[in-house]
């Protein structure tokens, strides 16, 4: 029976390492592929290196966002903080709240990477193009953010404890 006790505080676990690890994934896969793009670009113009390093950096947004959400379960279900009862539907609700942002920021992070490896080439050959050429990846950006913003009205509106 006492496990049963703390099977809303597993649930509520799983879902902060949903968010973070799905979202970190992502993000580790799309900053990979941008790399390998902006590398190339350094090796031939390292003055570029400024410019190819923020395309770079944007697939990285979508692990911040997902380690958020996971700072934001801990503190809910008790783990950073007041300890709480969480019940295991209440548990439940909350893996299910982190699944927006843990599944789209997986699949976001790896697309805004190869966006952004497209944009890379757009700044190796013209570098005035750099505003334009941001926007590319930008737009996959809003996807996550969506999500982001789901996944905390989601869990924010569950009520423990």
């Amino acid at each position: 029976m006492e496990v049963l006790n703390n099977m809303g505080i597993v649930f509520g676990l799983l879902g902060a390492a949903c968010a973070v690890m799905l979202a970190g994934a992502g993000s580790a896969t799309g900053v990979g592929i941008a790399g390998q793009a902006a590398s190339g670009v350094v090796s031939e113009d390292p003055g570029k290196f400024a410019k190819v390093l923020i395309m770079q950096l944007l697939p990285g947004t979508q692990g911040i966002y997902g380690l958020l959400v996971g700072f934001i379960i801990l503190s809910k279900i008790g783990i950073l903080g007041t300890p709480v009862d969480v019940t295991v539907v209440q548990g439940l609700q909350i893996l299910a709240a982190s699944l927006p942002i843990g599944l789209v920021g997986w699949v976001s992070g790896k697309y805004q990477g190869v966006a952004s490896a497209a944009a890379i080439g757009i700044v190796a050959k013209k570098e005035d193009q750099f505003g334009k050429a941001m926007l590319f990846p930008a737009m996959v950006e809003t996807y996550a953010i969506l999500a982001l913003l789901v996944s905390i009205l989601s869990i924010t509106a569950i009520s423990v404890g």
